[in-house]
């Protein structure tokens, strides 16, 4: 029974993940300053941080107002900003979560992202037609809503910036978190 729990535990996990990164890359796809693509792992890593750590979105992006609607930031997510649902890693190069590889994957292979070039040779992500679609489903419910504006307020603050210049931003602002060793979680 336990073997069984835990695969669907694992799935529904994994089906978190999908959803969120989906609406990500949508909104940054969608947003004038990202060249209509998420363009670079690194750059997917830093949007998802400030995404799961919305109450600390504002403190490395300038243009990211805290009291913007979009982040609808509860009291307690900013009393304790680092309590989050899905805490990611310290890495090499700043927060990163090993379940990256295996999301994207099945994005891409269920038809809702696809490939495309990156500047300097990277991979950028782009949403499919089905993958829009799925996000419109998605944000017009209670549950993903939230996620959505605070995706589409990200991308907005984030606009123009390379995944290199949010991980410096996210290492000079936030240097108490990411002064920890690597493979640590962010708490």
């Amino acid at each position: 029974m336990s073997n069984a729990l835990d695969r669907a535990l694992l799935r529904e996990d994994l089906a978190y993940h999908q959803a969120r990164v989906l609406i990500l890359v949508t909104s940054v796809a969608g947003t004038a300053g990202h060249n209509g693509k998420l363009d670079g792992l690194t750059k997917l890593a830093k949007l998802d941080f400030l995404l799961r750590y919305p109450a600390l979105a504002s403190t490395v992006l300038d243009p990211l107002n805290p009291q913007d609607a979009r982040l609808d930031l509860a009291p307690e997510e900013l009393a304790a900003p680092t309590e989050v649902e899905a805490p990611m890693t310290r890495y090499k190069y700043g927060p990163w979560d090993d379940r990256y590889y295996a999301v994207i994957g099945a994005l891409v292979g269920r038809g809702l992202l696809r490939y495309a070039k990156g500047r300097r040779g990277s991979v950028a992500l782009v949403p499919t037609p089905q993958g829009k679609k799925l996000v419109t489903v998605l944000a017009a419910t209670d549950a993903w809503a939230t996620i959505k504006h605070r995706c589409d307020a990200v991308a907005e603050a984030s606009a123009n910036m390379s995944g290199n210049t949010l991980k410096d931003l996210i290492y000079e602002r936030l240097a108490d978190l990411m002064n920890r060793p690597h493979r640590e979680v962010i708490q």
